[in-house]
């Protein structure tokens, strides 16, 4: 940097200056495209103007030169933070303005979503979908823990560490009242955890098998048949309502498969159809005839 197309120095010929004539031998002149000239008509007719300034750069001013632009030294400042840019890097950007090496890198970094201040290189951050934070400054939406680096579950324009999602938008088991985070069943739209629906009686999960529910309670085939199923008062085998025989005969306390419910005598199903109870057994409407 520094005046490079013109001159200055103390005349010792008999030169006048070019502009007003007055005699310059043994005054201060600045020569500049072949002319010489006084430095009070150099400063009017002559001097570069600072562009930062707007002001004329005199010959007794240290003057720095760059892309045909010019500037005073003491004007020669970083246009974010004034730093002196006089022999340090610097960018010549937007309008005309010089920036220093940290402004600039700070100025062309992506901003955090969350303060909005530069991400700078070597600063920890967080991307997602082209959205960038520091890391201290990814946080759940709910309780405004740092999130960092860790699991999150997106919603909208908010994001929720993992066990505020949980308690906010996760379905709730039916028995054990926790959220529901993975896997699970539904039965009779109300949602379960796989290891909270079980049988009562043997604790094995019922999910994806055969069971029956008993006022509030669930079996599994097996410990209904044992330990709730009524027993068929003809063939002495529970009555489950699984498989053949689902349909139940009762009749003073007693209960039958309806493949069960037959008379005595000649063996005739009477199921749906009218019979007779003689001495504790059944008979057909005929059969008690032929006693």
């Amino acid at each position: 940097a520094g005046p490079g197309s013109y001159t200055v120095g103390t005349m010792s010929e008999c030169f006048d200056c070019h502009y007003c004539r007055d005699p310059l031998q043994g005054k201060k002149y600045v020569q500049k495209e072949g002319r010489h000239c006084c430095v009070k008509c150099f400063d009017k007719f002559c001097a570069n103007t600072c562009i930062e300034c707007k002001k004329p750069i005199g010959a007794d001013s240290k003057e720095l030169h760059f892309k045909n632009r010019y500037w005073h030294d003491s004007c020669f400042r970083c246009f974010k933070c004034y730093t002196s840019l006089v022999n340090e890097p610097f960018m010549l950007r937007e309008n005309n303005k010089v920036w220093c090496s940290n402004c600039t890198a700070a100025e062309d970094a992506p901003r955090c979503k969350g303060c909005f201040k530069p991400i700078i290189a070597g600063d920890q951050n967080v991307e997602y979908k082209k959205m960038v934070w520091h890391k201290d400054c990814f946080t759940c939406s709910q309780c405004k823990q740092v999130i960092g680096s860790g699991s999150f579950f997106p919603k909208g324009d908010d994001f929720y560490c993992v066990s505020c999602h949980e308690h906010k938008f996760a379905k709730t088991c039916a028995k054990c009242k926790n959220p529901i985070t993975s896997g699970g069943l539904t039965y009779q739209e109300q949602p379960w955890h796989s290891e909270c629906f079980i049988c009562s009686n043997c604790k094995k999960q019922l999910g994806g098998k055969r069971f029956t529910a008993v006022e509030d309670q669930f079996y599994c085939v097996e410990c209904y048949k044992e330990c709730v199923a009524k027993k068929c008062a003809g063939c002495k085998n529970p009555i489950t309502g699984f498989g053949r025989g689902t349909s139940v005969v009762n009749y003073e306390d007693e209960s039958w498969h309806d493949y069960c419910f037959k008379c005595t005598k000649c063996a005739r199903g009477l199921a749906n159809k009218r019979f007779v109870c003689h001495n504790g057994k059944i008979y057909c409407a005929e059969c008690p005839k032929r006693l």
